[in-house]
C-alpha cells in the first residue's frame, strides 16, 4: 500500500491548502484527512509492486508454456495429417 510518510505528506498538504481559518483548528484536521485517506486507501483493490511484477513474470512463464504446446500441437497434427 502506500508508505505512511506519503500518507502524512498528502495529508500536510491537504491542511496547507485549507483557508486560514480551518487551518487554526489545528493539527487534529491534519490527523483527521490522514485518518481518511488510509481509510479510503484501503478500500481500493491494489497491489504492491512487487506482487504485481511476481505475477507478471508468472504470466510471462505461462505465455511461453502455452506458445510451446501449441507448437506441438501443431507439429503432432501437421504429423498426422501427413501420414493419412
Amino acid at each position: 500500500m502506500l508508505n505512511p510518510k506519503n500518507l502524512e505528506s498528502i495529508a500536510q498538504q491537504l491542511h496547507n491548502a485549507l483557508p486560514q481559518p480551518l487551518k487554526n483548528l489545528g493539527i487534529d484536521l491534519e490527523e483527521k484527512f490522514k485518518q481518511i485517506l488510509q481509510a479510503q486507501l484501503a478500500k481500493l483493490d491494489v497491489v504492491t509492486r512487487e506482487e504485481f511484477d511476481v505475477q507478471s513474470q508468472v504470466l510471462l512463464r505461462t505465455r511461453e508454456k502455452l506458445n510451446e504446446l501449441e507448437k506441438r500441437l501443431d507439429t503432432l497434427l501437421n504429423d498426422k495429417s501427413e501420414q493419412n
